[in-house]
């Protein structure tokens, strides 16, 4: 059964506004038209909410990435694309928050094995997207011969991690990332001419 939406959003507005440290289910609560105790009949604990709301915008996160992907016709527009949606959010959403909110939940991964096993996933599906466009890139001829591509995915998943890293505690603008990223897709990635 997939978690109701207002209860998703009310949690992502509160760990927007307020950080993990203050999230409580009366915070959640408070930006939904939702009890409290409507909250418990749904999650038992504020950290059973959050493993779902760590599934539900990763879900969200990994079918922008898909769209975005089959919108595009050849293995480049779909590498194009999908690096695109991996670094704008979502319509109507602030970069800044949405970066800091979500790594205020990475940061919580050590000490929590659930964290930790959907942020994994997540991360997996995203490597494994990108792997699946570089492979089809090589096969064409787009993408160069001896390109491996798991370590390229890794390598760009990278990029994007550090990006919203030095985005948040560095208040680096997330162009600077991208900008290197491209340059790496230029000598790394693209054949020759293929740009």
């Amino acid at each position: 059964m997939s978690p109701p939406d207002d209860i998703m959003d009310a949690t992502w507005c509160a760990l927007c506004r307020r950080g993990y440290a203050d999230l409580t289910m009366q915070a959640i609560a408070d930006e939904t038209d939702k009890s409290k105790a409507a909250l418990h009949y749904h999650y038992d604990s504020k950290q059973e909410l959050l493993e779902s709301f760590l599934d539900h915008a990763a879900d969200r996160f990994l079918e922008r990435l898909h769209k975005a992907a089959a919108e595009a016709e050849t293995p480049a527009a779909q590498l194009s694309a999908v690096v695109d949606a991996a670094f704008s959010p979502p319509v109507g959403d602030d970069r800044e928050s949405v970066s800091a909110a979500l790594l205020e939940l990475r940061a919580q991964a050590p000490h929590q094995p659930a964290f930790r096993e959907r942020l994994c996933e997540a991360d997996d599906a995203f490597c494994d997207l990108l792997a699946a466009v570089l492979a089809a890139g090589v096969e064409s001829g787009a993408f160069r011969a001896d390109l491996d591509p798991q370590r390229a995915a890794r390598t760009i998943v990278t990029f994007f991690d550090g990006s919203r890293l030095r985005q948040v505690s560095l208040d680096e603008d997330p162009e600077m990332a991208r900008t290197l990223l491209e340059s790496y897709l230029d000598s790394a990635v693209y054949a020759e001419g293929q740009r």
